[in-house]
């Protein structure tokens, strides 16, 4: 490969820069190729080694036929042409144990120069025949050897193998043209297949390059092969992206617009101090300053709850075998600091969960909190543990039936509660640990006439074995 095909990338490795359609084509030319390649090979060797069988045998029984023959008796005295044998290029000569060499054809004498102990072992009795391949002067013979009736004598016959090299050497160049006329086909074909397999992943290209980060229009999905299997991955994909943005766009709108308030409240009250700070009265004075507090603490809590929101992981960064039950008690001790006139009953059976701790202790105390804003002057919440499900039971106004599916959405305030402090975010960090942890939130109505709030956390009642938090 050249410079121009590959590509160093950072980490070292080489990158193939051809494209798809021209890898298909190569490959399939390539493995045309190989396969051609390898028939014509077995084909050429096949049929070389069957020439060669055939013209041994063929030689051998010339040679035993002309050797049992009355006329070899007078080799020696008189000339026979190579005809006699059925065969113009025979040459022909008669080995004798003492090494001695009669050729019937003087022009034939070189040929008969390179006869070693193959051929003198039949003259002398050792071996019953003797069949080989010999070069003379860039020619090459095949030559056997078979004992005659007369003792110490063997007939020598070599038949040159031009004529069959010379099929040989045509039949290669028939199929080296073959071979190569079908890996330009296989090539063409390769190429054809790669143009109109791909012409799916182009248009896929083309409507991925299409897509807008701000419309994220899904893609036509046609068939139900690997391509449409990939669209429609894609497909999800972008249903994903653009719910994430959506939750991005009105969660930035919605913070906003809550953040505007305390910002605005806190502006006019400090532009009141900064301007009349000499004609206020200390109670006035003491009254902008508590409404200030107040505000910078919502403000506060806002932005907490928005950075809780804001996170997308689906597991908590620290998770571990935690007890429910306790983290209750740590809820309810710490809201009853901030609802001191508020009574809460608790009644939590052991239970244990896989999960972090602070997110589950912030989604219960969201909900202690959430009850003890709505329960009467000295009221009473009612709290238990049963079975993983967490149960908040306020004596409150309750929940209205059309607020009951939208109170876990972000920002999402009933009209009652409007004039009331709060983000709207509490009760909707409780869905999102609630999910995170493969549990579920919901809304009912308490027997008392108030509101119900319920969390399930999937959890065994026995202790988990203790191990190291997962990171």
């Amino acid at each position: 490969m050249t410079a121009a095909l590959v590509e160093r990338m950072p980490d070292g490795t080489w990158h193939y820069r051809r494209s798809l359609a021209s890898r298909v084509t190569i490959l399939t030319a390539l493995a045309v190729g190989l396969v051609v390649a390898g028939l014509s090979a077995g084909i050429y060797l096949t049929l070389r080694m069957q020439l060669t069988s055939n013209l041994d045998d063929s030689l051998l029984e010339r040679a035993q036929l002309a050797a049992r023959s009355s006329t070899l008796q007078e080799l020696t005295q008189a000339e026979i042409p190579a005809a006699a044998l059925g065969a113009a290029d025979i040459r022909i000569a008669i080995l004798y144990s003492t090494a001695n060499v009669h050729i019937t054809d003087r022009a034939d004498a070189g040929v008969f120069t390179r006869l070693t102990n193959a051929e003198l072992a039949v003259a002398t009795g050792r071996s019953s025949s003797s069949i080989r391949t010999i070069s003379v002067d860039g020619e090459r013979y095949r030559v056997v050897t078979v004992p005659t009736t007369v003792s110490g004598q063997a007939l020598v016959l070599a038949q040159s193998l031009e004529p069959q090299e010379r099929l040989l050497h045509r039949l290669g160049i028939v199929m080296l043209l073959f071979g190569l006329f079908g890996v330009i086909v296989a090539a063409l074909a390769g190429w054809g297949v790669a143009i109109n397999g791909l012409r799916p992943v182009r248009r896929l290209t083309r409507s991925v390059e299409e897509v807008s980060p701000t419309d994220l229009a899904p893609l036509p999905v046609e068939g139900d092969d690997e391509i449409a299997r990939l669209a429609s991955a894609f497909n999800g994909l972008l249903a994903a992206l653009a719910a994430s943005q959506d939750r991005q766009r009105q969660l930035i709108a919605d913070a906003g617009h809550e953040l505007r308030t305390p910002l605005t409240s806190m502006r006019t009250n400090i532009d009141l101090l900064t301007q009349a700070d000499l004609a206020l009265e200390p109670q006035q004075r003491a009254e902008l300053l508590s409404d200030v507090r107040a505000q910078m603490e919502e403000l506060t809590s806002l932005i907490g709850d928005l950075v809780e929101l804001a996170r997308d992981e689906p597991l908590a960064p620290v998770v571990e075998a935690v007890g429910l039950h306790e983290i209750v008690d740590h809820a309810v001790a710490r809201v009853r600091l901030r609802a001191p006139s508020v009574t809460f009953a608790v009644d939590a059976d052991p239970w244990w969960v896989v999960g972090e701790a602070n997110a589950l202790e912030r989604a219960i105390t969201n909900l202690l909190d959430n009850a003890a804003k709505w329960s009467p002057p000295e009221g009473s919440v009612h709290v238990t543990l049963r079975d993983g499900t967490v149960t908040v039971d306020d004596h409150g106004p309750g929940i209205a039936v059309d607020d009951r599916p939208h109170i876990f959405d972000r920002f999402y305030r009933a009209a009652e509660s409007r004039s009331m402090p709060g983000s709207g975010l509490g009760l909707s960090i409780v869905r999102q640990t609630a999910e995170r942890h493969g549990g579920t939130v919901a809304a009912e109505a308490a027997p008392s006439g108030g509101a119900r709030l319920v969390l399930r956390v999937p959890g065994s009642p026995r202790p988990m074995p203790k191990e190291a938090p997962r990171r």
